[in-house]
């Protein structure tokens, strides 16, 4: 697969025309090569941007990449048509959850589902990159000037397989690209959001957050 993605890149940055619908493929084959390649402005990129954005809009909050539901051991065509880079018609299984004890941070939900390919290479660094965290934070001031407040903070990352995991964090985790500023006095304040970043093959940043 590593030689393959600078092809499959330049075929999703320069050819955009005659691709089929994307129910015809697993979505996140689209979103495994549109996130690579920085998101192109083509009509399956933007549906997979879509579909990766709404899978941690509230509620529930999934992983944005599922790329165990991406058959990774087809054999991609030569051409740099992406009609036929696209033709992938597996059927994907549904990933299996399973809970791992508590520890001192925490639970740790992990997704049992991985790669069914090697991803460990650096060449897919930017399915590691991927982080979400899930921002919940109220202060409370009364009127004796009394200072209650109350937060939640996870974030969830992918393992060297593209497996995902997801453990509490800390106020100082959160991204500087978030909106979220932790409250320098006491004062009536709410937060709510889930946040996610990302880096693409080259190494370019993006982020998007959702307020709720």
């Amino acid at each position: 697969m590593k030689p393959l993605l600078p092809a499959l890149l330049l075929s999703l940055g320069f050819s955009t025309a005659a691709v089929q619908p994307a129910a015809d493929y697993p979505v996140d084959c689209a979103i495994l090569l549109c996130l690579a390649g920085g998101w192109p402005g083509s009509a399956e990129c933007s549906q997979a941007r879509a579909v990766f954005i709404r899978r941690i809009t509230p509620w529930p909050i999934e992983p944005p990449l599922q790329i165990w539901n991406c058959p990774m051991r087809v054999g991609f065509p030569k051409s740099t048509d992406l009609e036929r880079l696209f033709d992938i018609r597996a059927n994907a299984p549904k990933p299996e959850w399973s809970w791992l004890p508590p520890t001192r941070e925490g639970p740790v939900q992990r997704v049992v589902n991985q790669a069914d390919v090697d991803i460990s290479d650096p060449a897919f660094d930017f399915v590691r990159s991927i982080r979400v965290f899930e921002i919940t934070f109220r202060m409370t001031r009364s009127g004796d000037d009394n200072c209650s407040s109350s937060a939640a903070f996870y974030e969830g990352s992918y393992g060297s397989q593209g497996d995902y995991q997801r453990k509490r964090s800390d106020p100082s985790a959160v991204p500087a690209a978030s909106d979220f500023r932790m409250p320098v006095e006491c004062r009536n304040y709410r937060y709510r959001s889930v946040f996610v970043e990302w880096r693409d093959y080259m190494g370019s940043y993006g982020s998007e957050e959702v307020h709720y």
